[in-house]
């Protein structure tokens, strides 16, 4: 055993200055509450400042760090830290057109008991410095993953309609599925309605002026806006793409948390059932 002069003259501190260490040294709760400050932000920052408090705790309990919704939102105020904020969402397709539509055969029933029984499909638009690039996405309500997208510098039929072959291709052609959609004329278009015949779907669409029929698509535009495309500043319509790409599949579908399915990951939701 060495003498605590010995020790002090190696670390080359004063006995005094150890004794008011000793004193003052930080009390248990301080300590926990560091190391838990340690833990929040490491998960906020390998998520790109995109998680506010709910999503952390979930993390943390995975982790098997227990900790309240309640403490992990105090620690956070007291760090600074904030979840990127949200801001409105705007509505790209319109329903300016005569062509025939389907009715809205979801009724707001974004509920699914299994995979591929109900679809949802929207467009959105994303600035670059060289115009528009335009994203056609379609969900499964069951996981909430996008299994099917489509990127173009022109919001037209074809786009709706390789986002909806891609979710047929990666969900191996299902039956009875119901594809729900806005009333864009792009999903009312000959070509898009051939597909939803030929592979046995069953198109439903939003009322006119009811932007909450087709809520969960528009959820994940203003997910990916606020996440991802208003923090960056895309050159080329090519930077936004391979952004938007690495986001949905490597990111949205395979790591975020969605409180939708009891926070867990899409893929998790989409490959277990």
């Amino acid at each position: 055993m060495f003498s605590l002069s010995l020790l002090c003259a190696v670390l080359e501190v004063s006995r005094s200055g150890y004794y008011w260490w000793l004193q003052n040294k930080p009390s248990k709760r301080t300590q926990a509450n560091q190391q838990l400050d340690e833990r929040i932000n490491m998960i906020y920052l390998a998520h790109k400042k995109r998680y506010g408090a709910p999503r952390i705790t979930q993390e943390l309990k995975a982790q098997a760090i227990p900790c309240s919704h309640t403490r992990v939102a105090r620690r956070m105020k007291i760090m600074g830290l904030k979840a990127v904020a949200r801001k409105r969402f705007k509505v790209t397709t319109g329903p300016e057109h005569t062509r025939p539509a389907y009715s809205n055969i979801l009724r707001r029933d974004f509920n699914a008991t299994g995979i591929d029984q109900k679809w949802c499909s929207d467009i959105t638009h994303v600035p670059t410095s060289q115009g528009w690039l335009y994203l056609a996405v379609v969900l499964d309500l069951y996981s909430r993953a996008v299994i099917g997208w489509a990127m173009g510098s022109k919001i037209n039929t074809q786009l709706v309609c390789d986002a909806l072959l891609m979710a047929l291709s990666k969900r191996r052609f299902p039956k009875g599925t119901i594809v729900h959609s806005d009333l864009g004329g792009q999903y009312c278009a000959k070509q898009y309605r051939q597909i939803i015949a030929a592979n046995q779907l069953i198109g439903s669409m939003s009322r006119r002026g009811n932007c909450w029929d087709n809520a969960v698509a528009e959820s994940f535009f203003r997910t990916l806006k606020v996440e991802l495309i208003h923090e960056n500043h895309y050159p080329t319509r090519e930077s936004a793409r391979q952004s938007i790409f690495q986001y949905i599949e490597g990111y949205y579908n395979l790591k975020r948390l969605h409180s939708a399915i009891d926070y867990r990951v899409p893929a998790e939701v989409q490959y277990a059932a």
